[in-house]
């Protein structure tokens, strides 16, 4: 049966990135100093103006309004003809302590509370809501397809406008693919819709030219591709009035670029500027490991797992699984070993991945999934689970 399966990115001078991307940032420079801070930082950016706002609580000392400059410069707004640079925009910082109710419940849990406990249990979960993780075999990184070329896309743009390749471009920009499946199996790309932001000095036949040569053809490999493949490439035809100066960006409003495309749920909570103790952003990244780890041991080709808290208690409230059909072993044992293998509180999440360092503005453009160096990506565990589980 065939079905077509669409997903999108966006690069790393779209406004929503803008303030992702500051937002982790003051998040890693504060971890430099204070590793055990907590941290919730979002940002509004609109044409030169830009909020920094949240609850921190910490010993570091940081120019909050300096990092902002330093990342809006490097994306590359840095001409204030573009309605928003690092040196033209207006910044506010609005940050106050994060909230005694629910470091109540953070920082001893209620198994503590209730009990005498061990370290692992010190640390309640910083919110309540459910997180998703997700593996697949569609790429090399198990991620899906149409999102990884996506995001290659974006990041192709964002390369050939610093290089000069295409000096015209400007930073704004999204891209968009779209994989016709076969039995399950990605077979072509069925339409690349591509828009960036660029001067006014170039003609739209050329752009749209250069970004078929220079930017889709360099990503998509050349077998999904065919003669009936759609290509969308600025359709509208003139993209100059870009970033904040076109459209208001907000911290954490591209959850599902952030993680899978779109392919499995979303719990709702967002990632960006917050430190390891929100389960929204640790657990959902714990998540993703047991995911990986599952199908990269065999027990399942495709696996969606979901990981529910309660605030301020340490030990999820529920684990569910869903191979798709694809397990080794029924979804319900899949779970029981989730439970009997994988360490789902906070601080044992925090622990293993190693989460108190500055590792997070590297996560905040082309996704926070399918990147080798981030140790929730880490296959570790695969060789024991095929052992432990698939021996015959």
């Amino acid at each position: 049966m065939k079905k077509v399966f669409t997903s999108e990115s966006i690069t790393e001078g779209h406004p929503d990135k803008v303030c992702d991307r500051i937002a982790d940032s003051v998040l890693d420079a504060i971890l430099a100093v204070d590793p055990d801070a907590r941290v919730a930082c979002e940002c509004s950016a609109t044409r030169q103006f830009l909020l920094v706002m949240g609850e921190i609580t910490t010993s570091a000392d940081i120019d909050v309004e300096k990092i902002a400059r330093d990342k809006i410069r490097e994306i590359g707004y840095t001409d204030d003809r573009l309605g928003f640079s690092a040196d033209g925009c207006r910044i506010e910082v609005r940050l106050n302590k994060q909230s005694s109710d629910i470091a109540l419940g953070v920082d001893n849990s209620l198994e503590c509370k209730e009990s005498s406990c061990n370290i692992a249990d010190k640390i309640g979960a910083g919110d309540q809501g459910m997180m998703f993780g997700y593996a697949c075999r569609e790429t090399e990184e198990l991620m899906p397809l149409a999102l990884m070329l996506s995001h290659k896309l974006c990041k192709r743009l964002e390369e050939v406008r610093k290089s000069g390749v295409l000096p015209y471009l400007r930073p704004d920009g999204k891209g968009q693919v779209s994989v016709e499946y076969d039995g399950g199996v990605p077979r072509r790309v069925s339409a690349v819709v591509l828009s960036s932001q660029h001067d006014e000095s170039v003609a739209t036949e050329r752009l749209r030219a250069d970004l078929k040569k220079y930017v889709v053809e360099e990503v998509i490999p050349k077998e999904f591709l065919d003669e009936d493949t759609k290509y969308y490439i600025n359709p509208t035809g003139r993209f100059e009035i870009g970033g904040p100066a076109g459209d208001s960006g907000l911290t954490g409003r591209k959850i599902i670029v952030d993680t899978y495309g779109g392919r499995c749920p979303h719990g709702g909570g967002s990632f960006s500027g917050k430190d390891p103790t929100k389960v929204d952003r640790s657990a959902a990244y714990m998540s993703r490991y047991v995911c990986k780890n599952l199908v990269a041991a065999g027990l399942a080709d495709e696996i969606t797992l979901e990981v529910a808290y309660a605030i301020g208690v340490a030990r999820p409230v529920s684990v569910f699984v869903d191979s798709h059909g694809t397990g080794k072993l029924s979804d319900e044992r899949l779970a029981e070993i989730v439970v009997e293998e994988f360490d789902l509180r906070p601080f044992a999440i925090i622990e293993k991945l190693g989460l108190r360092r500055p590792i997070y503005e590297q996560t905040s453009v082309y996704g926070h999934f399918g990147k080798e160096n981030l140790p929730w990506e880490k296959t570790d565990r695969a060789d024991d689970l095929r052992e432990k589980y698939l021996r015959v």
